[in-house]
């Protein structure tokens, strides 16, 4: 996985306008934070803190628990995490930019002794076996080419009675050229396999009572809300960020 080629996802490319959200919020740059007051801005994913929410539930993330979220962005997700839960993080980015400033929010927030932010490539970062009792990711694993051998380095991650949570795209059947086009040169997409191979892949890496939620209609009802937000809003947000880019939204599924 290229750290450079990623940045052909556009929404890698102004990691730092998360503090232009927080100063227009009336947050300085060097004022204590809070996880509710970043949630606004952290979440790199749909249905935000909510998302994080079912994760802890669903794999019962509780203070003893030891987590680890793999394409952790700015961090937020950990932070919510770590906050709700009482877990210990380990958020693990391969973009060195994000990492950096998720480490520097992750401070001010006072959460350093719970979360670890790691800059690496999962497929090459050293994880002990059995070292995590949870895996989770939020619309981060199809940027790897390779399922196969990550879902097997995560299982061989997790501990006995350990789980795996993620959110991530599938296809639902042929992509048009336009959709392929977005996939390979807005959204960095390297792997998108339909359901019942996503499935497969998981299971043969050894994890086990694998369940699968379609998620098109509730997904494609928030990024319509959001797009239509984002446009009613365009004023605001080029007086906060300056001049941006229109907001690319297009609809696939999770599984979890």
């Amino acid at each position: 996985m290229d750290a450079d080629a990623i940045k052909t996802m556009r929404l890698y490319s102004q990691v730092e306008r998360v503090y232009d959200d927080l100063r227009h919020a009336g947050i300085g740059d060097d004022d204590p934070l809070t996880v509710d007051a970043l949630s606004a801005f952290d979440q790199y994913h749909y249905f935000g803190t909510e998302a994080v929410d079912e994760a802890i539930g669903a794999l019962n993330i509780g203070p003893h628990s030891r987590v680890l979220d793999v394409g952790s962005g700015l961090g937020g997700p950990a932070r919510v995490m770590a906050t709700r839960s009482g877990c210990r993080v380990t958020a693990l980015e391969l973009q060195a930019d994000l990492d950096q400033v998720g480490k520097s929010l992750t401070a001010r927030c006072g959460l350093s002794g719970n979360a670890d932010h790691v800059c690496g490539v999962v497929l090459e970062t050293a994880l002990a076996p059995g070292s995590h009792d949870a895996v989770v990711s939020w619309l981060a694993l199809y940027h790897i080419a390779d399922p196969a051998r990550l879902f097997a380095r995560l299982a061989d991650a997790v501990a006995p009675g350990g789980g795996l949570y993620v959110e991530d795209f599938h296809r639902l059947g042929d992509f048009t050229d336009q959709e392929q086009t977005v996939l390979d040169q807005v959204l960095y997409a390297q792997s998108v396999p339909p359901r019942d191979e996503y499935i497969t892949t998981v299971e043969a890496a050894g994890f086990t009572d694998v369940r699968f939620t379609d998620m098109t209609a509730p997904w494609t009802e928030f990024v319509s809300e959001r797009a239509a937000d984002y446009r009613a809003r365009l004023d605001e947000h080029a007086a906060v960020h300056g001049p941006m880019w229109p907001a690319v939204s297009t609809p696939f599924t999770r599984p979890s």
